[in-house]
């Protein structure tokens, strides 16, 4: 556990200087488009606010004693000086953030937090940091509560979280290649290129941490094709760099449809169902949008962006 911790200790630094690296090096290539050094200091920036004043202002005290509350209510108890009670915390553990990262794209009120990780127009390692300021508020960690019931201590459990997402930081480079059987299980760079696109035919999927063994169990696995390029970002891209709208602007949009509500089920619509969502049916989401290419007359071509979602000053819901 100690050497776990040593990890995570050198991580913040190790994913700086390997992210600044990459910026080097990719800002130098003859070919390919020029590398967004403002994107990337928005990125920095949230960052630091996140883990520095907001780690002290909205600590897990909460969440961290509710784990601990279930812990010693636990049904049975794993064997920790076992290897296979490690083994059982890691999928554990792969699988409660499978079910988190789903709801996150498919559940408004998660995904006002984590749109802002997918709102940079190019995937680097500094996109990998983006994660939002309102994680901590929206309840993320409600997806693990079962596993310190089930036995499993939820120092264990936070640290393989952390390092799950230590692990996703080096799938955000986009000039790794497809890695060949390991696709079958790992979440390889590849597979996350697809999740972070907004191409249609891409849209939502790809949900895994370190596995991708529960996409393709679940049904939400999507292969990179050849003959279809990521187009990165929201499915209409942000076009700014103003820092408080990319973090608050999917809260005030939500804000604005609460308001707008006409009922207590609309106004639940509009929390919990998905991103675009609109109580008319005729919304957003990610099969209205499918559904809508398909009937769509010869025109654009598939996977075109179509109506926004995510862009400011737009009358639906933002995706």
């Amino acid at each position: 556990m100690e050497l776990l911790y040593t990890i995570l200790k050198f991580a913040v630094l190790t994913v700086l200087v390997a992210s600044a690296a990459e910026a080097a090096v990719l800002s130098l290539r003859a070919a390919g488009p020029r590398y967004d050094w403002r994107a990337s200091g928005v990125s920095l920036i949230d960052f630091l606010v996140r883990e520095y004043p907001l780690r002290w202002l909205l600590p897990l005290a909460f969440w961290s004693q509710a784990m601990d509350w279930l812990y010693q209510h636990r049904l049975w108890t794993l064997p920790m000086d076992h290897w296979t009670g490690w083994a059982a915390c890691f999928i554990a553990q792969e699988f409660c953030y499978y079910w988190y990262h789903r709801a996150a794209h498919r559940v408004r009120w998660f995904w006002c937090t984590h749109a802002i990780h997918h709102s940079p127009n190019d995937l680097n390692l500094s996109a990998a940091y983006r994660f939002g300021w309102t994680g901590k508020l929206t309840g993320t960690l409600l997806f693990f509560m079962a596993a310190p019931l089930l036995g499993m201590p939820p120092k264990v459990i936070l640290v393989m979280l952390s390092l799950n997402l230590l692990y996703q930081f080096w799938i955000h480079a986009t000039w790794i290649p497809r890695l060949g059987p390991l696709e079958w299980i790992l979440n390889t760079p590849s597979a996350h290129r697809v999740h972070h696109a907004s191409n249609l035919e891409y849209l939502d999927g790809n949900y895994g941490g370190v596995l991708i063994v529960f996409d393709r169990l679940f049904g939400t696995y999507i292969a990179e094709r050849p003959d279809l390029p990521c187009r990165y970002g929201l499915v209409r891209p942000v076009t700014g760099y103003n820092l408080l709208k990319i973090e608050f602007d999917q809260w005030r949009s939500l804000w604005r449809d609460l308001r707008g509500a006409r009922s207590v089920p609309e106004a639940l619509g509009y929390l919990f169902q998905p991103p675009g969502w609109r109580p008319c049916g005729a919304g957003e989401t990610t099969e209205d949008l499918r559904r809508a290419a398909l009937n769509a007359p010869a025109g654009p071509a598939a996977g075109s962006p179509g109506k926004s979602r995510s862009s400011p000053g737009s009358t639906a819901p933002p995706r």
